[in-house]
């Protein structure tokens, strides 16, 4: 059974990670693009949550999430994602926030089995749409650690129970990294399946800093 300091620390992180939604949405209207300043204000709360769930010893895990190869890094320059993670026994909450993208453009947030291609068994988690300075961000709640799995006993595919431990974030639209310039030497927008409609643009960021069957989703220990 949990002690009521576990309970009140979990509590507390859970409020700041939606008043931080709140705050956003109110700021922004519809949706949760971030403005430079409610970015810091993102890290400032993420780092006081941490500090108060460390002192009494719940383990939160932060990441940095990183451009897609070369292309990537040559076209936006500046594009990372950091990744926070709050465990729990019976769902965990992720916040993923994302710098320097391409602005006013909506990204795609999947787990995945490996951090490239072929990308392996793949989970849509949600949607960012970034601001004028291509900040955006996401909250997650589910199956976030060493359990994260899928599998299909039957049906129109099937296979065995596979961990998933990497994440990855695409472009919602073929023409937006095409008309950057990612996608070198290519004549039209490469399509992925990797947003709802299936027609997505190529992978952005991902969790390739991590090796390929040991993604940060593998680390967390509640």
């Amino acid at each position: 059974m949990k002690s009521i300091a576990y309970i009140r620390v979990k509590s507390f992180v859970l409020a700041t990670l939606s008043l931080l939604a709140l705050g956003l949405l109110a700021a922004c209207g519809t949706n949760y693009n971030l403005t430079a300043a409610s970015a810091q204000n993102a890290t400032l709360y993420t780092t006081q949550a941490q500090k108060s769930i460390s002192a009494q010893g719940i383990k939160a895990y932060s990441f940095p999430v990183v451009p897609a190869g070369a292309a990537i890094k040559k076209c936006l320059p500046y594009a990372h994602a950091e990744a926070t993670i709050v465990p729990d026994t019976l769902n965990d909450t992720m916040l993923f926030q994302a710098y320097r993208l391409a602005p006013n453009q909506k990204y795609t947030l999947f787990v995945t089995q490996f951090p490239g291609k072929p990308f392996g068994i793949s989970w849509y988690q949600g949607a960012i749409e970034t601001n004028r300075y291509g900040d955006g961000n996401v909250i997650v709640r589910g199956i976030l650690d060493p359990k994260t799995f899928s599998v299909s006993p039957g049906g129109t595919t099937t296979f065995a129970p596979t961990n998933q431990y990497h994440l990855g974030l695409w472009f919602s639209d073929p023409q937006t990294p095409f008309k950057l310039g990612c996608e070198s030497g290519a004549k039209a927008p490469i399509v992925t399946p990797f947003n709802g409609a299936h027609h997505a643009g190529i992978l952005a960021l991902n969790t390739g800093n991590f090796p390929l069957n040991a993604g940060p989703l593998s680390k967390i220990q509640h």
